[in-house]
Parts: C-alpha cells; structure tokens; sequence
C-alpha cells in the first residue's frame, strides 16, 4: 500500500528500511513526533481568566481536522494499537505518549485549582477523564461517527470546572 501510494516498487521500499518493523517504528516515530501534551497546551499563558478557555481550546487542537483525510492515520493508529497488544516496544511507546497527556491534564488542573477555578477533589481521575474524552472524540472523529464533538468536549471541561467557570460558548 504505502509503495503504491508513493509510486514505487515493493522491493524499493527495503532499499530504504532493512526491514517491516523498521518501516513501522520509523512511521510511528513520524506520526507521533508532535503529539505530547505541551504541543496543544500552552500551559504557560494561563490565567484565572483564561483558564477554562484554553482548556477548551487545547483539547478542540487536538481533534482531527475534518479538511484532510484521515483514513490513512487511522488505520496507522489502529495498527499500533494492535501491535501494542503483541509488542512491548509499541506498548511501552503509546503507554509513554498516554502518560504525558495524563501529567499534563493533571498539571493543568493543578493550575486551576491553585488560581480558583477547578474545585478541590481528586485530581487525578479529572486528569483522567479529561484525556479518556479526548482520546474517544477523537477516536470517534476519525471513524466519521456523527457528533457535536465540540460540545461533547466543552461538556467533559465544564465537568472539571467551577460553577463560575462554565464554558457557556
């Protein structure tokens, strides 16, 4: 697939990867290189004021852009999903992309609660809620299953948020 899509042989794929998992690991590395926490949330501009906004916002960048085609990115996701049933090399990769989403909604909430505007409560299973909708919404956008994705996700923040600090958009 991947040598008929760039216009090449089979075997000239091997010219450049010695081997399948080669091909694999490097697309992985490829796909996933931009893909942590800090890259959709600038936690570092946040403010009382802004705080339940840029939550919103981070997670609304993280969503597939419904202009380009992803059926591509899918069936790579899948595949290391599957791989990392098999492979501890896969599992180990996608477990340590998942850790640091789960640091940083817990970072960011943290954040909230010290400026005001996330409640006290336990931390962590927000952080977790957090990067479980996001992770589904995204999931779900990507198979083209019809959904406010948006409001399913200003519904997860509000979740996390103070009464005064509800997302009303």
């Amino acid at each position: 697939m991947i040598a008929q899509k760039v216009g090449i042989t089979k075997p000239s794929i091997y010219y450049h990867f010695s081997t399948k998992e080669e091909l694999i690991s490097q697309a992985f590395d490829y796909i996933f290189k931009d893909h942590y926490f800090k890259s959709y949330f600038q936690i570092e501009e946040v403010t009382l004021h802004n705080f339940a906004q840029c939550l919103y916002q981070g997670g609304l960048n993280m969503l597939p852009d419904p202009d380009k085609s992803h059926n591509a990115v899918l069936r790579v996701l899948n595949e290391f999903a599957t791989l990392a049933e098999r492979e501890e090399m896969y599992r180990a990769r996608l477990s340590a992309i998942q850790q640091d989403f789960l640091t940083g909604f817990q970072q960011l909430l943290s954040m909230g609660f010290e400026l005001g505007a996330v409640p006290s409560g336990n931390l962590a299973y927000k952080a977790h809620l957090l990067a479980l909708s996001i992770d589904g919404i995204s999931r779900c956008k990507l198979m083209g299953i019809g959904m406010d994705y948006e409001g399913v996700w200003k519904e997860a923040v509000n979740s996390v948020l103070k009464q005064d600090f509800i997302i009303q958009v």
